[in-house]
């Protein structure tokens, strides 16, 4: 009797960003299979006889290929095991939960999918960013700060510098000069203001911000790292006056001293 596999998004993060269902899959789960950004607190929710398997993935190092990923779920629900599947942010946007259920379907294994709150907007709002608003910002794009070797899209750049109001991109900071560079070499102006968020939604979360111009020194010189969150765009101007969770760690720490 074959079992069942959730995919499930865990946030970005803040632990109590999980969704009511999300919760559910990690509680009812004889198998939880989950990656490094997974919030570690989630997991003191599993069954104590469930197994855990980490199968995180740090650039150029993973523990497990995707291939062998796919492999694990599919093993496990052929012995009728419940498997979660928890992932950072939303299995469909940039965690390659599309690759693993159209494995499950080839084999059969029942599967469902369970939204997560993305670090696209999530980091936005906890850095204080509205990705639209009624002023500013009409379109927004979610986008990967990679690209496959020797790809180049210049129809790609010039409408993410031109046709899109704010661009969330995920993965981004080895790319940050690239990146940079090829949306000013299609038109977007040097002075468009720009965001970068590292470790969102958590208790180390750092925001800077800047231009286009000027990011890429201020990204050195912070040692900024992944994970981050890159937003560009004017909407960032807004960060000045609605920032929150920045004073909520502050009020937090001095607690604390």
């Amino acid at each position: 009797m074959l079992g069942k596999v959730y995919l499930v998004g865990a946030g970005p993060g803040d632990p109590d960003l999980i969704t009511v269902k999300g919760l559910k899959c990690i509680q009812q789960a004889d198998v939880i299979v989950y990656d490094r950004l997974v919030n570690q607190e989630l997991l003191n929710e599993a069954k104590e006889q469930a197994e855990l398997i980490y199968c995180g993935k740090l650039p150029n190092h993973h523990t497990l290929q995707q291939e062998a990923i796919n492999r694990l779920l599919v093993s496990h629900a052929e012995k009728g095991k419940i498997v979660t599947r928890l992932k950072g942010g939303d299995p469909f946007i940039f965690g390659r939960g599309g690759e693993e259920a159209v494995k499950l379907a080839q084999y059969g294994i029942p599967f469902e999918i369970v939204p997560g709150v993305t670090s696209g907007s999530a980091a936005a709002a906890y850095a204080g960013i509205p990705l639209t608003h009624r002023e500013y910002s009409g379109s927004v794009a979610f986008i990967t700060g990679h690209e496959k070797a020797g790809e180049v899209d210049e129809s790609k750049w010039k409408t993410l510098a031109n046709g899109i109001d704010t661009l969330a991109i995920y993965m981004g900071v080895r790319e940050l000069p690239k990146i940079v560079a090829n949306l000013v070499k299609h038109g977007k102006a040097a002075a468009t203001p720009i965001a970068l968020i590292e470790w969102g939604t958590t208790s180390k979360q750092r925001t800077v911000t800047g231009t286009l111009e000027t990011i890429v020194r201020q990204a050195a010189e912070a040692k900024i790292q992944n994970p981050t969150m890159i937003v560009i765009g004017e909407v960032v101007s807004l960060r000045e006056q609605i920032q929150w969770f920045d004073s909520l760690l502050n009020k937090r720490v001095q607690e604390v001293l």
